[in-house]
């Protein structure tokens, strides 16, 4: 980085264009768009469903640290937790409210900073804090993970996606081959070896890391909403590119726990 990258910067760049904002051709806001982002998110990231594991917080208080456009914030709330998003992006919040509108489903959103998530939420504890690729985006990562120490049921988990630095897409990135996100310049996108992602979450006792996640479709094709792999991922065996993503998957899952639970 050429400057030091600040939280503006960040919340620029998302307002500019939200995380999956282009995932359908259909008019932007309705019932029929939504439908379609998700369904393509469940295409090309399948491992969310089993890491966010919606149906288990059903009852639940789940707090997510990033909802972006609500993909997986309507997911929560149709399994039946009792649901909080924040985000720093208006433009992201924006959307998440109309389709949780067009959904007709309730939740509690707040546009903010989540370095500053122990004020914003002061006095609340959830049984799950979810992040989805989130606090590897902002300034001062290890500020937000302090701030949830608080927030958390004594008997919660805390669920998060970091980039991994040993993966096959960090290697593309440095070749120049790739960039972190779909959209050039992205501010801040910070990468984790398995040891650095478990001294950020230091305040926490992390009990299960994995790696997942690698992207195999031509990316031109992708726009066009094709799903033509790269020739090197298409002539790879499946039980193969799954051994791969396992190992280099561009996806650090991280459970959690509070010490002593």
């Amino acid at each position: 980085m050429s400057k030091e990258e600040t939280i503006e910067d960040v919340r620029r760049y998302w307002d500019a264009r939200p995380c999956n904002v282009r995932h359908s051709p259909k008019q932007k806001g309705t019932y029929e768009y939504f439908e379609e982002v998700a369904a393509r998110k469940a295409k090309v990231e399948p491992h969310i469903a089993a890491f966010a594991e919606y149906d288990k917080w059903k009852g639940k208080k789940v707090l997510e640290i990033g909802c972006g456009i609500g993909t997986d914030a309507i997911q929560f709330v149709r399994a039946g937790a009792d649901y909080t998003g924040v985000d720093l992006s208006s433009e992201s919040l924006a959307l998440a409210k109309e389709r949780f509108r067009v959904y007709d489903v309730q939740g509690t959103f707040f546009c903010a900073n989540a370095e500053n998530i122990s004020t914003l939420l002061a006095g609340n504890q959830y049984d799950l804090i979810y992040s989805f690729g989130v606090i590897h985006h902002t300034p001062n990562p290890k500020q937000v993970i302090a701030g949830l120490v608080d927030l958390l049921k004594p008997d919660g988990e805390l669920r998060v996606m970091l980039y991994a630095q040993h993966s096959w897409k960090s290697a593309m990135i440095s070749a120049s081959l790739d960039q972190p996100e779909a959209q050039f310049g992205c501010p801040i996108a910070n990468t984790y070896t398995h040891d650095e992602a478990r001294t950020l979450l230091a305040p926490f006792v992390v009990t299960r890391i994995e790696q997942a996640h690698i992207f195999p479709y031509q990316i031109e094709h992708y726009k066009r909403f094709e799903y033509v792999k790269e020739p090197w991922f298409e002539a790879m065996p499946d039980n193969v590119f799954s051994a791969l993503e396992k190992s280099m998957g561009w996806h650090l899952l991280i459970w959690a726990r509070l010490p002593n639970q």
